[in-house]
């Protein structure tokens, strides 16, 4: 039914629960939800790479990533548009734009538009902190 493309890295629930903390488990694999304002990248200004958690694919840089105040990371648009897969999300009641991670289709957050920031493409990816790991530019 769905039209994306299969994952290259394809594990088993029982695999990804021993490669992931409980907490990582549970928003990469089961889409779900960091507590605004909780996350370890929300407000990092650090040179870098942001790779996915799961599995290490270079997602966002630094040099996207903006201030939103909205509580999560937020980037105007990823460092490869093939690194990331946009689909329809329905739930909640409302209509909204789930992004996830190419490679292994982990959960990384939505997308949004037209929200009115001076950014270049007007798009706000809101990532959870805890489906990135930041690579330090200088490392």
């Amino acid at each position: 039914m769905s039209s994306d493309p299969a994952p290259k890295l394809k594990l088993t629930d029982s695999e990804w629960r021993q490669r992931l903390r409980p907490e990582e488990y549970h928003v990469l694999r089961e889409a779900g939800t960091e507590r605004p304002f909780t996350g370890e990248y929300t407000d990092t200004k650090t040179e870098g790479v942001y790779q996915c958690r799961a599995c290490g694919t270079e997602l966002f840089r630094s040099t996207e990533k903006f201030e939103s105040h909205c509580g999560w990371p937020s980037f105007f648009d990823p460092a490869d548009a093939q690194a990331v897969i946009l689909r329809a999300d329905d739930s909640l009641g409302m209509r909204r734009v789930e992004v996830v991670c190419a490679n292994c289709h982990s959960h990384l957050g939505h997308v949004f538009e037209g929200e009115g920031y001076p950014t270049p493409t007007d798009q706000r990816y809101c990532i959870n902190s805890i489906s990135l790991t930041l690579v330090p530019a200088n490392h």
